[in-house]
C-alpha cells in the first residue's frame, strides 16, 4: 500500500477559542501522530499506517476524522485524500464542507483527477505562468502533462519546468512534518458581500498589513515571511506564501509584500470573501538588520510609522489610520485568527 495523505480544511467561526486549534491537533493526533497544522483552520495528516492500524481504508478513516472533528468541536470540514500532499490539498480545495473527495493510487484515478484541472491549479503556477503556457495552447494538467520536461524548462526555465513536469504526472515528494512550525500570527477581512472591486481588496490588504505591522512592534517581533490567503464565494481559496528579502516589523514594508502576492494571482472579477493575512517565521526584533539604501524617502514611513506608535499608545489606537482607509467606504476591520496577544481597536496611519 502506497502513502495516503489526508488534507483538511475546517470551518472555524468567527472568534473562536484561540486554544482551539491546539485542541484540534490533539484531536488529529489520536489517529496519528503524523499532523501538521498548517494555519488554525488547516491540517495535514499522513495516513499511510494509520490505515493498518484502525483497520479502515482512506475514506472510512477519513469520515472518522470529520466525524470526530464534528463531534467534539461542532466543526464541519473539507477533506481531500490522496496519494501525495499535492493531490490531496486539491482535491480538499475542490471538497464542499461536510464532504470528502478521495483519490486512489492507482495511475488511472491520479490522471482522471488530474488532468482536467486548469494549469492554474498546480502549486507554484502564477498568472503569469499560466499566462506564458497559455500562449501555446496549454491550458490544463492534462496539455502539460504531454508535453517533454525539456520543452517546458525552454519556456519557464530549467527549475520551474522541471517542478511542473513533475506536479503535471502527479507526483510531489512533500513529507508531513509533524514539527511545529515556527511562530506566526494573522488577521482576516471578510467583507461584508462578495467582493469584485480589485481596489477594495488592495484596502483590505493594506488594513491587515497595518494591523499585523502594529502588533509585531507591540510584542517585539519581526516577519521573515508573508501568507496571503484569499477565499472565493464558491468555497474555494488561493493562497500564496512569499519569503521577505529582509525580516521586518514595518506595515509599509509588509503592505509591498502583501501587494505583490496579490499581483501576483492575476485575479480577474473575482467574487472574493475574505482575505487572510499571516506573518511567518517571527523571531524577536534583536535579530533584525536592515538594508543599507541610498533613497531617503524609504525611511519617511518608518519614522511617521514611529510617531504615530508613540500617538496612539497616549491618545488609543482609533486616532490613526493610513489616508487610503479613509477613503470611500467604512475602514475594513481585521480580526485576529492566532493566538498573540492583540491591543484593542484599529491601528494604523
Amino acid at each position: 500500500m502506497g502513502r495516503r495523505i489526508l488534507h483538511l480544511r475546517f470551518g472555524l467561526p468567527a472568534g473562536y477559542d484561540t486554544e482551539l486549534p491546539e485542541r484540534l491537533r490533539r484531536l488529529l493526533e489520536d489517529i496519528t501522530p503524523r499532523v501538521q497544522m498548517i494555519e488554525p483552520d488547516m491540517a495535514v495528516l499522513d495516513l499511510t499506517g494509520a490505515i493498518r492500524y484502525w483497520k479502515r481504508d482512506a475514506r472510512g478513516l477519513t469520515e472518522v476524522v470529520q466525524l470526530r472533528a464534528l463531534a467534539h468541536f461542532g466543526l464541519p470540514s473539507s477533506a481531500g485524500c490522496a496519494p501525495n500532499r499535492m493531490l490531496a490539498a486539491m482535491a480538499c480545495a475542490l471538497t464542499p464542507p461536510g464532504q470528502r473527495t478521495v483519490i486512489d493510487d492507482s495511475p488511472e484515478a491520479i490522471a482522471d483527477f488530474l488532468r482536467p484541472r486548469p494549469v492554474r491549479e498546480l502549486p507554484g503556477v502564477g498568472a503569469r505562468t499560466a499566462a506564458t503556457l497559455g500562449e501555446y495552447g496549454l491550458h490544463t494538467v492534462g496539455d502539460v502533462a504531454q508535453v517533454p520536461q525539456l520543452t517546458l524548462q525552454r519556456l519557464l526555465g530549467a527549475r520551474a519546468g522541471r517542478a511542473l513536469h513533475e506536479h503535471a504526472q502527479g507526483r510531489d515528494t512533500q513529507v508531513v512534518d509533524p514539527t511545529p512550525a515556527p511562530a506566526s500570527i494573522s488577521t482576516e477581512h471578510r467583507f461584508a458581500h462578495d467582493e469584485l472591486d480589485p481596489a477594495q481588496h488592495r484596502r483590505a490588504l493594506l488594513a491587515l498589513a497595518d494591523d499585523l505591522g502594529a502588533r509585531l512592534r507591540t510584542s517585539g517581533q519581526i516577519a521573515s515571511g508573508l501568507t496571503c490567503t484569499i477565499h472565493y464565494a464558491d468555497q474555494s481559496s488561493t493562497r500564496r506564501s512569499r519569503v521577505l528579502s529582509e525580516a521586518t516589523q514595518h506595515t509599509v514594508l509588509l503592505a509591498r509584500a502583501a501587494y505583490a502576492v496579490y499581483e501576483s494571482l492575476g485575479l480577474q472579477r473575482a467574487r472574493v470573501r475574505s482575505i487572510a493575512l499571516r506573518a511567518d517565521a517571527l523571531r524577536p526584533v534583536d535579530l533584525a538588520t536592515r538594508q543599507l539604501t541610498l533613497d531617503a524617502s524609504d525611511d519617511k514611513p518608518l519614522a511617521i510609522e514611529a510617531v504615530a506608535d508613540r500617538a496612539r499608545a497616549r491618545y488609543g489606537h482609533q486616532m490613526l489610520y493610513p489616508a487610503a482607509l479613509a477613503i470611500g467606504s467604512r475602514r475594513p476591520s481585521p480580526r485576529p485568527r492566532d493566538q498573540g496577544s492583540r491591543p484593542e481597536g484599529p491601528r494604523a496611519i
